[in-house]
């Protein structure tokens, strides 16, 4: 047997890659065919060697639960790509763009002149209750105006196919080195496909990351002294600090490998001796980056980098205070801060949400708990939310007291019908919900990935794409061709 595009059920959805009418979209012609060719025999060949490579390649991610503490687990990676074209990826990168521009605008404003606020383009009340507003960073100019040089926009599509940002990660965004290691499992498992296609490639993407932080380094050198601050193995994320380290050339350290000295510079204990530090790339939170500001009790930061930082002796990427911008109800003014600061339409637009602060939308959004999604400002993960539609009476009621003691820490929005592809599950090709998570570098110049890591719902019918709550993965091609 062989898969049967005609009889794929996207009837009802809008599927990237065939129609209701059972017709392949422009660009995925020759995924379509090749795959065809595979009978069931051969499809599950290719799914074991692309298994195969994950365990041998060593690609884990953490989950933590109550019962087991944290487990590593295989990294869940789809045979079946997900293809963009590149004119409409254009579209996309210069709206992901435009939209880092103005956030890094709207960061050092309020941490400078707050002409947002005066100007009545943000309230001061979110500015007021905001748990990632550091009042220390107040008048701080990082190097060359940038607070997040790392952004993770989410992305989805919705019934009709239009593309909408979901949500802006701007704190320690994660999941690129699974971006890069996905494309090298394809290559492996599906070799002539990459014959086939002229695919964007993504492998360019450390050289890129070092370049935007080598651009912030107080010191002029050609080869900056870059390192990624970690909190350890038993982070989540600690395999893409561990890659992305390997890939750059760069030392991984601990807050115990720094040490700040008394002329407020940085430096590395190494083999031979201390070795000054210029730029950090750092993978902890404001709050445990350094005990003299932050948390006194926090060992896995560095005394004294606060300091070293204020005084323009090492950059800090993503800099402190840059995750007041990484809030849902921030997110909501995006589009109004793009014309403000930029004077520019926004290119992506946002999903249609309800700032629960408001008084009219909290009253609308108690009314139609039933029918939205709620999220709490600052979690991510997919943690603390309520799926309106598919939440029991229970979970409404105890949403309905949360919103109303804090409003201002929940947004709502209406529940997208997310965008499908085509997904192996057993031997046969379902539909799964996706999003995407694309990567925005800016310093002197700004790059974003070629695509970005697309998110699976892989159980039926769900939503949530976290890997974490049983999400998976897949390649995401930024395909050349037209017409194929």
């Amino acid at each position: 047997m062989t898969i049967d595009w005609k009889g794929y059920p996207a009837a009802g959805l809008f599927d990237e890659m065939v129609t209701p009418g059972g017709r392949i979209r422009p660009g995925a012609g020759k995924l379509a065919s090749t795959l065809a060719r595979l009978s069931d025999e051969e499809l599950a060949t290719r799914k074991s060697a692309l298994d195969l490579s994950i365990k041998e390649m060593g690609i884990t991610f953490t989950v933590y639960t109550q019962e087991e503490g944290s487990i590593d687990r295989a990294w869940p990676l789809d045979l079946i790509p997900r293809i963009i074209r590149k004119r409409e990826w254009e579209a996309i990168e210069k709206g992901l763009i435009q939209r880092v521009r103005a956030l890094n605008l709207f960061i050092d404003d309020l941490y400078h002149d707050q002409r947002c606020i005066a100007d009545g383009v943000f309230p001061a009340s979110l500015l007021e209750n905001s748990v990632n507003f550091r009042p220390q960073c107040v008048g701080v100019d990082p190097p060359l105006g940038v607070w997040a040089h790392i952004c993770g926009s989410d992305l989805v599509r919705d019934e009709k196919g239009t593309v909408y940002v979901l949500e802006d990660n701007l704190r320690v965004p994660s999941g690129v080195s699974y971006l890069l290691e996905n494309r090298l499992v394809m290559k492996r498992v599906l070799p002539e496909l990459f014959e086939d296609y002229t695919i964007r490639p993504v492998d360019d993407y450390p050289s890129q990351l070092f370049d935007t932080l080598a651009a912030l380094s107080p010191r002029p050198a050609t080869h900056p002294e870059v390192v990624i601050l970690t909190p350890g193995i038993y982070n989540s994320a600690y395999f893409e600090h561990s890659y992305l380290a390997q890939q750059m050339g760069c030392e991984l350290v601990q807050g115990d490998d720094l040490v700040v000295d008394a002329d407020d510079c940085v430096y590395m204990h190494t083999t031979r001796g201390r070795a000054r530090v210029d730029v950090i790339y750092r993978r902890i939170d404001d709050l445990f980056l350094d005990p003299e500001v932050f948390n006194k009790d926090s060992a896995l930061g560095v005394p004294g980098l606060m300091r070293a930082w204020k005084a323009g002796n090492v950059a800090l990427a993503n800099a402190p205070g840059a995750g007041v911008a990484d809030d849902k109800a921030v997110y909501t003014f995006v589009p109004d801060l793009i014309q403000y600061y930029l004077g520019e339409k926004a290119i992506l637009p946002n999903v249609p949400s309800y700032v629960c602060e408001r008084k009219e939308d909290k009253a609308y959004v108690l009314d139609n708990l039933d029918k939205l999604v709620v999220k709490p400002a600052n979690e991510s993960g997919g943690y603390g939310m309520l799926m309106g539609p598919k939440a029991s009476k229970k979970e409404l009621a105890e949403f309905e007291q949360l919103v109303r003691k804090n409003p201002r820490n929940y947004i709502a929005q209406p529940m997208l019908t997310l965008s499908t592809v085509p997904t192996l599950i057993g031997s046969s090709v379902e539909p799964r919900h996706v999003d995407l998570r694309p990567f925005i570098l800016s310093s002197d110049r700004h790059a974003v990935t070629m695509g970005g890591l697309t998110r699976v719902a892989l159980r039926k019918g769900s939503l949530v794409v976290n890997s974490s709550q049983g999400g998976g993965s897949k390649d995401t091609w930024v395909v050349d061709e037209e017409g194929s």
